[in-house]
């Protein structure tokens, strides 16, 4: 029994024993290291004011100022072509020449018809004359002399019947040869010379006058109003752009020069057509274009990227970067702005700075590490406004 009691003592004495050298190591033990998370970068842009310009957006259609089917107005081989397709032609310049020699040949014989009927009424007035003088001397009777009136009257009808002819013929033969009405450029020519051509051969080429050229939309009443109002009674201060299908916009600017006086009942829309340079004619008879106008004169408002613009159920919102550069939330009122950026009308000053990218990690109330917000290469500093 002794001998179990000291057994447990000295047992009790080594657990006591190392307790204490475990604390001891505890004590020894250097702190653990604490680590603070650094705010969240997110990218900003100032709030700035912009002079920007309304505008909108519809769907047109080109066409040619000018625009004529050139067909032959008489039968005949084809016997040149002088053009080539696609080429830029000048007015009077020839386009085709038709076989002359028939037509040559009807204005020979024409003329020498009319020849003979000057003759026959030269010698029928001479006859007249003789037939005055013999009345007087009572060699003739007077039936006799109007006899020959009647014939030199009758000589004088052939004469201009002649003349008639021969001036037909001349035509007709002015026809072999066809010349360009306008400056333009000429299409396609589906025949080759050799081919025979009349007046029901169909178009021989198709020439434009593409520099201006015509774009024809539609607008509705609430747009006509606005464009009108922003421009004059007839929209003259507006300008008339065109976007091209790969999305650039032309150098060159038009002008409205027509509203159609009837509105379309089915669409509550007005036909308008406006004038636009085409030098480097990149606009094409009957190709279909966005048609851009812009109102009146450019107003300052201010814009923030669209990227900053967040909405929930309370409506649009902008998270901005206030003092200590913590995160505030920004209610605002929007207006459609220009490509890529919002028209701020409500709830922003010029100066602050709005998170563009970055506002998944942006908490209000919470610190940030803002970064400037670089606009890309080629960007403008200010454009229209979107309308419509």
């Amino acid at each position: 029994m002794r001998s179990n009691s000291v057994r447990v003592m000295v047992l009790a004495v080594g657990f006591v024993a190392l307790a204490g050298v475990l604390a001891a190591c505890k004590d020894q033990a250097p702190p653990a290291q604490q680590t603070t998370a650094a705010p969240p970068a997110v990218f900003v842009t100032r709030v700035e004011r912009r002079a920007i310009a309304q505008e909108a957006d519809f769907i047109g259609r080109v066409e040619a100022i000018d625009k004529v089917e050139v067909r032959a107005r008489v039968t005949g081989f084809l016997y040149a072509r002088h053009f080539n397709e696609g080429d830029r032609v000048k007015a009077g310049e020839l386009l085709f020449t038709i076989e002359q020699a028939p037509y040559a040949a009807e204005v020979s014989l024409r003329q020498a018809q009319l020849d003979r009927a000057e003759a026959e009424l030269r010698n029928a007035s001479l006859q007249v004359e003789r037939g005055r003088e013999l009345v007087r001397t009572n060699n003739i009777p007077q039936s006799t002399l109007d006899e020959r009136i009647a014939a030199e009257g009758q000589a004088r009808g052939e004469r201009d019947a002649a003349k008639a002819q021969l001036d037909q013929a001349r035509i007709q033969y002015g026809y072999t040869e066809i010349r360009v009405p306008f400056d333009g450029r000429a299409g396609r020519s589906p025949l080759s010379p050799g081919n025979v051509v009349g007046p029901e051969t169909g178009i021989l080429v198709t020439i434009v006058r593409d520099d201006p050229i015509r774009v024809s939309f539609p607008v509705t009443q609430r747009e006509l109003l606005r464009v009108r109002r922003a421009g004059g009674a007839g929209g003259e201060g507006a300008q008339v752009l065109v976007r091209l299908p790969d999305g650039t916009m032309m150098d060159t600017a038009g002008r409205l020069e027509f509203l159609d006086v009837t509105a379309n009942r089915s669409t509550d829309s007005v036909l308008v057509q406006a004038s636009v340079p085409n030098p480097q004619r990149l606009l094409t008879d009957g190709q279909a274009v966005t048609v851009v106008v812009r109102e009146g004169s450019p107003r300052e408002v201010i814009t923030v990227p669209q990227s900053a613009l967040n909405i929930d159920q309370q409506g649009p919102f902008v998270l901005v970067v206030g003092a200590d550069n913590k995160v505030e939330v920004k209610r605002i009122r929007s207006a459609p702005g220009p490509a890529g950026q919002v028209v701020v009308t409500e709830g922003l000053e010029v100066g602050q700075m709005v998170i563009t990218e970055g506002s998944q990690r942006a908490r209000p109330g919470q610190p940030v590490t803002p970064r400037p917000h670089e606009a890309p290469p080629g960007a403008t500093p200010a454009s229209p406004a979107r309308g419509g």
